[in-house]
């Protein structure tokens, strides 16, 4: 497959032709079916929590301690050691013991070298792909031995509580009951982080004052914020925590003045004004859409005066302006698509489409934010993955039309990909819906493809890109995860984010 250039998407052709189309007298009507807001903000900025005071930091350190007398048991086969990696990820300790488990990893390279044998405790847990994981390059003897689990699609830290209740219930591991202790502490201390950056980006979200001049758009901080949780859950991340926050909150606004608000010609001089990055381009344009334009201005403004405070180097701005631009143009070209009652081929759709799922948008943030400063070697990680960023942003696509293509359609949004499978192939939703699955795992296989192909130091960086698309099937497995707030995500929101282990 040729590498996308991302830089670029939209061609100057293309552009130049969808400004100068000319808006049809009659076309598709197009509603708001979101409700408001539910989440109470006063009651989330009053949330304490008695982990985030240093005690309960220095408890778990003493806990590590006792853990890692486990992994110096020389006499311990691979397959014990193994086991023992397995449970420490799923509770979700991995950063406590990053050199114990590279020794032991090691040590298992070794020993599947030598052995001729093909141990079934061993297979189930490289399963996991665990060595891979981690960093190690297994050979293909080794890997041929194992198949790729599902659970490389899941988002590990909202797994966390779950694998903490049921290793509580059903271990007999002698080692287990400190690893709990640990699991547990660690849960709610970062549980605490997690709640004071919430009630940060609520601070911000309340002090933005926009809400009240956009009713056709979704106020959705909350579950924004659950989405870049999801990306980057580490303690030590708050700052790209927040900064992803607010991107996907302005993500939300701008999508929905494209899909909802505006008419054609409006979203075309705002998708001029996001070009030139320029407040005098909306003087003309409704107040709302002033209103959002100056909001987006401002923010990415400041978030990129905050990452050059925090990391150094050149500003990240223009970097991240042109993903805003690609975005723009990409939401262009679906309403044009909808104000000509235009349904395209899957193909064509989804040539766009990877761009206006704003996965790609998602993916620059993380890189510049992850990284220390931009670097040559930071532009060519862009450049090195834009397979990854691809296919990430494709199950992006993918899993919010499975999850929202209903609701669109009686919002009389564009046709989503179910939508042009349907007309193309003369099937039914079903027959559709099976085929976008496949793709999903087609994206899959090819991420996990690439993602071997970098560098170690690349890959941390690039995991985090990944659990974009982790997210999308968390956010949309039962519906509309960002248009409904009470369904699924919200007790995720509450166990996650809001309840404690007891």
């Amino acid at each position: 497959m040729a590498c996308r250039n991302i830089v670029s998407i939209v061609s100057t052709m293309q552009t130049q032709k969808l400004y100068h189309t000319k808006e049809k007298k009659s076309h598709p009507e197009k509603i708001s079916t979101y409700k408001p807001n539910n989440w109470k903000y006063d009651h989330l900025l009053s949330l304490t929590s008695q982990y985030s005071e240093e005690k309960y930091k220095v408890k778990a350190e003493k806990l590590k301690e006792e853990v890692c007398c486990t992994f110096s048991d020389t006499h311990a086969s691979p397959v014990v050691q193994l086991e023992l990696i397995d449970t420490i990820d799923k509770l979700g300790l991995t950063s406590y013991f990053e050199v114990e488990i590279q020794k032991a990893l090691e040590n298992t390279i070794i020993y599947s070298m030598k052995s001729s044998s093909n141990h079934y405790a061993t297979t189930a847990l490289c399963f996991r792909q665990l060595l891979t994981e981690h960093g190690y390059n297994a050979s293909q003897d080794i890997v041929d031995r194992f198949t790729s689990n599902p659970l490389a699609w899941r988002v590990r830290w909202y797994d966390v509580r779950t694998h903490i209740i049921n290793t509580t219930q059903n271990s007999n591991n002698t080692n287990i009951p400190m690893l709990l202790k640990l699991a547990k502490l660690n849960f709610n201390i970062i549980q605490a982080t997690h709640q004071n950056d919430l009630k940060d980006v609520i601070r911000w979200w309340r002090n933005l004052c926009i809400v009240e001049d956009l009713e056709f758009t979704r106020d959705r901080i909350v579950e924004s914020f659950f989405y870049a949780v999801g990306i980057a859950s580490e303690a030590q991340h708050g700052s790209i925590r927040k900064w992803i926050t607010k991107v996907i909150q302005l993500v939300l606004i701008i999508d929905d003045v494209y899909d909802i608000y505006a008419s054609l010609a409006d979203v075309q001089q705002f998708t001029r004004a996001i070009e030139k990055w320029d407040p005098n381009e909306v003087e003309q344009l409704p107040e709302c859409m002033q209103i959002c334009f100056r909001a987006l201005h401002a923010t990415m403004e400041e978030i990129c005066v905050e990452i050059q405070e925090q990391k150094g180097g050149p500003s990240t701005l223009p970097y991240l302006k042109q993903g805003w631009v690609n975005f723009c143009k990409a939401l262009l070209v679906e309403a044009t698509w909808h104000y000509e009652g235009h349904i395209p081929t899957l193909e064509d759709y989804l040539d766009n489409g990877w761009i206006s799922s704003s996965g790609s948008l998602f993916s620059f943030h993380v890189i510049y934010c992850m990284t220390n400063k931009i670097t040559n070697e930071n532009l060519d990680l862009c450049k090195n993955c834009q397979e990854i960023i691809y296919h990430v942003s494709i199950i992006i696509r993918l899993c919010n039309d499975q999850g929202t293509s209903t609701a669109e359609l009686e919002r009389g949004d564009v046709a989503s990909s179910i939508i042009c499978y349907m007309q193309q192939e003369n099937v039914s939703e079903d027959v559709a819906r099976e085929y976008i699955k496949s793709i999903i795992l087609d994206s899959w296989k090819k991420i996990n493809y690439h993602f071997n192909k970098l560098s170690t130091s690349h890959r941390k960086i690039v995991n985090h890109v990944i659990n974009g698309a982790r997210m999308a099937h968390l956010m949309y497995h039962s519906g509309d995860g960002f248009g409904v707030q009470d369904g699924e995500t919200r007790h995720q929101i509450l166990l996650n984010l809001v309840q404690p282990i007891t």
